[in-house]
């Protein structure tokens, strides 16, 4: 059957429009609300349902597939265990994504989840994480990607973009300055317009430029008073106005707080209406509508949006369905080269690493290196046969698992070391285990710590146990190696003591693989810091936290307590490293800080203002070691006035041989030089000189070039 919409030569916009045209306000109403596709409290799944986030109807006769939404950034979940036995690869967190700063790598493993979503019959997915990591301690860091603005925005861009390039509409989430876990639900962000379009909503711009993601999610936050998904300024004012960005704005499972004023400041789907108080946008919207006070031509404009971001990724064309093939084994191999690009070497005392192979006995300990790679908790995690599930939390009613994803570092260890003897001891008998150390020529330690959608983390530190537990290893054997899987920035008071570090982040599927790589230098690592490692909590813009116990951070949860509001114009848009600077601290590691087996010189740096306004430059990287390695080239920016702190305005990750040199040239980022002027509305370039930095880090500037521009304004 031929549908109105296959003529040839239509555009997305117009495929759309004629659908719109035939539908009937019930078929639209279906779409601008539904209940999670999981059974909570013995409900069933809607029919049709795979089982999954969230379902809406086809609608057969126009030719229009079901939407199957599913989580998350990090692969294809099913939360809940709502489809046993589903196999799916586990990419690698999104801290880890952003260590490698390659946006290639973004590309290709977003192009693994689409393909993944789509041959298991979806055509959401709820990915795209964008915000910035404000909070070191936040419980959902390990899904989001860096503390800067240029870099986050660049890399969700681009996965979004492979995703969606599978015929799978990607969001980007959460709309925006959702910074923590605890008190979430309740949360007010509050923020001048001008540090929030420099920082976190720059992000999200540079994301949606790159990616043209089909769908926005807001944050279960407020954001300065208002509640995300209903936001006036941030979903009608910024991102369908200045931004005009055609997609739909869908709510967080359980974020809707009411029907007209939602729908009239731009939201267009209540997604996950059963955790709400009640389903917004059914008969109350309905009942707006019919007294005037929302205008019909809006649930058109809700339902276009819709359509139209499906048409534009081929979903309509192109309609996924279930039991597609899957190669895991290519996936797999996927998600360890990207392990591999993102490990970051934090210590390498005498170049301990990487060790030596064929070693006498070897001792692995700790974190459950036996069996797998930690994960982080809530939707977004993702559990390939094989996981060792161990107790979690309970989250919006279901049992949520801390997953050791089936990669193990111990097996990997033994097949890349070619050592007589490996030997894993769990570390929980400190002493048993001191006394194995001091028979081994060396030391792997793996120190993990779980992160959780709901759940932040109370302070920096590992549990003490592990501290104690590295502390007496190191104190009996010089060649102790630490491992760490987290889902941010810790503190070590450990550091001096042990030979090396490695932060492998939450690695993923090949994650065993590529943490023995690297240590036995078969890898080179090459992952630098995308989030600042802070020394102590009393370095931060916020040192105290919200006690857990005293709000309400589920939704769908009776509300403890009362709106709690976070201050974030102390840091403003000096977020991460620029707060370093701008307090003039010293961190533990800066952002953009690791280290590699070779050495690097970075010369012949330039720049030029084109007419244009676009501002070029080159330099030349130039590998002067004695094996093959990557080098991440970060350009930073600032006044010579020192009117702000340095920021990030370019990268590139170069692979080079022995000997190799290669010019590169960048191009900046013109809103990452300019400041937001909200009395007119416009971004603003200073007249005036600049200095162009070439770094190795945040810390580092290694050299520089003056940089003399004309000055400019330029609004949307």
């Amino acid at each position: 059957m031929k549908y109105s919409w296959q003529k040839e030569g239509l555009t997305a916009d117009q495929k759309a429009e004629i659908v719109l045209n035939q539908m009937t306000e019930e078929e639209k109403f279906a779409w601008l609300s539904g209940p999670m596709a999981i059974p909570l409290g013995g409900e069933s799944i809607p029919d049709g349902a795979i089982g999954s986030a969230a379902y809406y109807p086809a609608i057969p006769r126009l030719g229009i597939p079901a939407m199957q939404q599913s989580d998350a950034s990090l692969g294809v979940s099913a939360l809940g265990n709502i489809r046993p036995g589903d196999n799916a690869t586990a990419l690698a967190s999104g801290l880890l994504l952003a260590s490698t700063f390659n946006r290639q790598m973004a590309e290709e493993t977003g192009t693994l989840v689409g393909r993944e979503a789509f041959a298991k019959g979806f055509n959401v997915q709820l990915a795209g994480g964008a915000n910035l990591v404000r909070e070191p301690r936040g419980g959902r860091n390990f899904e989001y990607l860096s503390e800067d603005p240029l870099l986050t925005g660049v890399m969700a861009g681009h996965s979004v973009r492979g995703i969606q390039s599978q015929h799978v509409v990607s969001t980007v989430k959460h709309f925006a300055v959702n910074a923590q876990e605890t008190g979430r639900v309740v949360v007010s962000s509050d923020l001048s317009e001008a540090a929030l379009r420099e920082s976190d909503l720059l992000a999200f711009e540079i994301a949606n430029a790159i990616g043209k993601p089909g769908a926005v999610m807001p944050g279960y936050n407020l954001v300065n008073g208002e509640w995300a998904s209903e936001n006036e300024f941030l979903l009608n004012q910024v991102l369908k106005g200045d931004w005009q960005y055609p997609g739909w704005v869908m709510s967080d499972w359980g974020a809707t707080h009411s029907a007209a004023k939602a729908a009239l400041a731009g939201l267009d789907v209540q997604s996950g209406a059963n955790l709400d108080r009640q389903v917004w946008f059914g008969q109350p919207l309905k009942e707006a509508v019919e007294s005037g006070e929302v205008p019909q031509k809006r649930i058109n404009d809700m339902v276009r949006r819709i359509l139209r971001s499906l048409f534009s990724v081929g979903a309509v064309e192109n309609p996924a369905t279930r039991y597609g093939d899957i190669d895991y084994m290519a996936h797999r191999l996927i998600a360890q080269r990207e392990a591999e690009q993102g490990i970051v070497l934090l210590k390498n005392r005498a170049q301990t690493l990487p060790l030596r192979k064929g070693a006498n006995r070897l001792l692995v300990v700790g974190a459950h290196a036996d069996h797998g790679v930690l994960c982080g908790g809530g939707s977004s995690a993702v559990t390939p046969v094989g996981c060792l599930s161990l107790p979690g939390i309970d989250f919006m009613g279901i049992k949520t698992e801390k997953v050791y994803h089936p990669s193990s570092p111990l097996w990997a260890i033994r097949a890349e070391s070619y050592a007589a003897e490996v030997v894993f001891s769990s570390g929980e008998d400190i002493s048993k285990t001191a006394q194995q150390a001091r028979e081994a020529d060396a030391v792997i330690v793996f120190a993990d710590e779980w992160r959780s959608e709901a759940l932040d983390a109370q302070g920096l530190g590992l549990e003490e146990a592990q501290n104690r537990l590295i502390e007496a290893l190191a104190a009996v054997n010089a060649q102790t190696v630490v491992v760490l899987e987290t889902g941010g920035p810790v503190t070590l008071p450990w550091l001096d003591e042990v030979a090396a570090v490695l932060e492998a982040w939450y690695p993923g599927s090949g994650g065993g693989e590529a943490i023995a790589g690297v240590l036995f230098g078969r890898v080179n690592p090459s992952g630098r810091l995308p989030v600042t490692f802070p020394a102590s909590e009393a370095q931060l813009p916020h040192p105290k936290q919200v006690n857990p116990e005293s709000t309400t951070s589920l939704p769908g949860s009776p509300v403890k307590g009362g709106i709690i509001h976070i201050d974030y114009n102390v840091e403003g848009s000096d977020v991460g490293y620029r707060w370093f600077e701008r307090t003039a601290q010293k961190p533990l590691f800066p952002f953009g800080f690791g280290l590699s087996y070779t050495t690097f010189e970075l010369s012949h740096l330039a720049a030029v203002e084109e007419a244009s306004g676009v501002i070029d430059a080159r330099l030349t990287v130039t590998n002067t070691g004695h094996c093959a390695g990557a080098e991440v080239v970060q350009l930073y920016i600032q006044p010579t006035d020192k009117r702000y702190a340095a920021r990030l305005v370019a990268f590139e990750r170069v692979h080079l041989e022995p000997g190799e040199s290669r010019e590169i040239a960048l191009q900046l980022e013109s809103k990452a030089i300019a400041n937001w002027h909200s009395e007119e509305q416009k971004w603003v370039i200073a007249q005036q000189t600049y200095r162009l930095y070439a770094a190795r880090n945040a810390e580092e500037f290694v050299l520089y070039c003056d940089l003399p521009l004309q000055g400019r304004s330029f609004g949307y």
